[in-house]
């Protein structure tokens, strides 16, 4: 699970709970079926309006990839092994990499050799592996849109519902005492409306862009690393260039393990 998302929609609740006991507010008029449907049923007509019912159904993947924690290869065990072929290609030629294509656990990494060690050129192999990233790229694009949608159209929809309850309210102004539950009520719309934009959905789609970004920067730092081998650049070359993708601490560790 990702712990961070799951601390951060505890505090998200938490804040709105914890404000309206300081204010001394009544919990209970959260418990507001209208506002749930206007702002949530809401929000799900807005998108089926925008998006394709492809990519509505989608949604519940992109909430397991939003709450399962990331699980991306090592950068620094990437780099030992590509510096390994490397060495082994310089010794014993690129084809001496077919036996090595099985042990590897990336599937970018195994096509990538694969390419090479089959003898595709270059420029092949680039742009290949390149719109291999693209397509990836795309497809989390998309997910993330869903719910940068859902963040905009639900504060809208809070409005909405306040104007809903509103009239509602206003149709009964002889019953003085339930005016003002009536007042509250309508604004619980807007509340929801506003907490779902703001702490879930622009957060939600946030995570997933931060995601992507960083399975698109592994995906480049091996590319770098393949077209390097393919080309016969030094190991030392090749750990130097992708090296250039971790952060100071990760390359320090690096070191240290590589000196141990």
């Amino acid at each position: 699970m990702d712990i961070a998302l799951l601390i951060g929609l505890f505090l998200g609740v938490f804040s709105v709970v914890g404000g309206m006991l300081a204010k001394g507010a009544n919990i209970s008029v959260l418990v507001n079926p209208a506002a749930i449907i206007i702002i949530f049923v809401g929000t799900i007509a807005a998108l089926m309006n925008s998006f394709s019912m492809k990519e509505i159904k989608r949604i519940p993947t992109l909430f397991g990839v939003l709450f399962k924690e990331q699980k991306l290869a090592d950068p620094k065990v990437i780099i030992e092994q590509m510096t390994e072929m490397a060495q082994q290609a310089r010794r014993e030629g690129l084809l001496s990499l077919e036996a090595t294509i099985e042990k590897l656990d990336e599937a970018f990494l195994k096509t990538g050799i694969r390419l090479i060690v089959d003898g595709q050129g270059e420029e092949f192999v680039r742009e290949l592996l390149e719109a291999d990233i693209e397509a990836m790229e795309e497809r989390h694009r998309t997910g993330a849109q869903v719910f940068t949608a859902a963040g905009t159209y639900a504060p809208t929809l809070g409005v909405l519902g306040a104007v809903i309850g509103l009239i509602g309210a206003l149709g009964n102004l002889d019953d003085v005492n339930a005016l003002g539950n009536m007042i509250a009520a309508a604004f619980v719309a807007t509340l929801y409306g506003i907490f779902s934009g703001y702490v879930l959905w622009h957060p939600f789609a946030t995570k997933l862009k931060r995601k992507s970004q960083e399975e698109v920067k592994l995906k480049t730092m091996m590319l770098e690393g393949i077209l390097s081998i393919q080309v016969g650049s030094s190991p030392v070359q090749i750990r130097e260039k992708m090296l250039i993708y971790l952060t100071q601490a990760e390359r320090e560790s690096l070191e240290k393990e590589g000196k141990g």
